[in-house]
């Protein structure tokens, strides 16, 4: 997950930016998505980096049972602010999540890959403490339509720059617009290698989404069922 020093000292500013700033309306159509996605609980809910908790009430009105965990005690605080204190909040890695085997019934994904020093290992131990036959859902950034070398023109055909197979961390490029990224930059996963982080993990994935109806997504959705257990070594 993103270190603490990418969002500690702008959480509020980035919580106004995703609530009521020109990334809103992302927020709600990727926690609306979450939601149809996820299903109605009971059951124990995680939130794998919450970040200032825009996904937490909507999920505990879904009648979850949500424990949100972050690396940003920032981020944390100001989540703290909006939720009761029915739900637990904990700063944690997503890499090195301190929950045993099978704690949750659900988790979810929301806005975060593009945070995470390795999708792959915060994907594996989500399905490690996923009960099996537990429910996962990733909402982000589509890392074809919406990356750092795509261009977004609005009224004209998005402009494709080189570096789409690059994987790794970037400070700046044509896609990264005067928003959240140029404050905290992007960890960048091709399609193909997000895809194979959550079927790697061990879900089985029943529902692929391009939310919205944009000819060039800005969201892509993928969810499905904890089927393996974690491979030991």
């Amino acid at each position: 997950m993103a270190g603490p020093t990418r969002y500690d000292g702008i959480a509020a500013w980035y919580d106004d930016e995703v609530r009521s700033g020109p990334a809103a309306g992302v927020t709600a159509v990727a926690v609306a998505t979450t939601a149809e996605l996820l299903g109605p609980g009971p059951g124990r809910c995680l939130d794998l980096g919450c970040g200032t908790g825009v996904a937490l009430p909507t999920l505990t009105a879904q009648g979850w049972d949500v424990v949100g965990i972050d690396v940003s005690l920032d981020q944390l605080r100001v989540a703290r602010e909006r939720v009761g204190p029915e739900t637990e909040l904990r700063q944690a890695d997503a890499a090195s999540l301190p929950f045993p085997d099978g704690t949750f019934d659900a988790v979810v994904a929301v806005l975060v890959h593009t945070d995470l020093d390795d999708v792959g290992a915060a994907y594996r131990e989500a399905a490690r403490v996923l009960r099996p036959g537990g429910r996962f859902v990733h909402v982000g950034t589509h890392p074809c339509f919406c990356a750092p070398g795509v261009e977004r023109r609005d009224g004209s055909p998005h402009r494709l720059h080189a570096g789409y197979r690059a994987r790794g961390w970037r400070e700046d490029g044509p896609g990264f617009g005067a928003g959240i990224r140029p404050r905290v930059g992007v960890n960048h996963v091709p399609l193909a290698g997000l895809l194979q982080a959550v079927l790697e993990a061990g879900i089985a994935v029943d529902a692929v989404v391009e939310p919205g109806d944009e000819d060039y997504p800005t969201l892509l959705a993928v969810a499905g069922w904890q089927r393996l257990a974690r491979m030991r070594d």
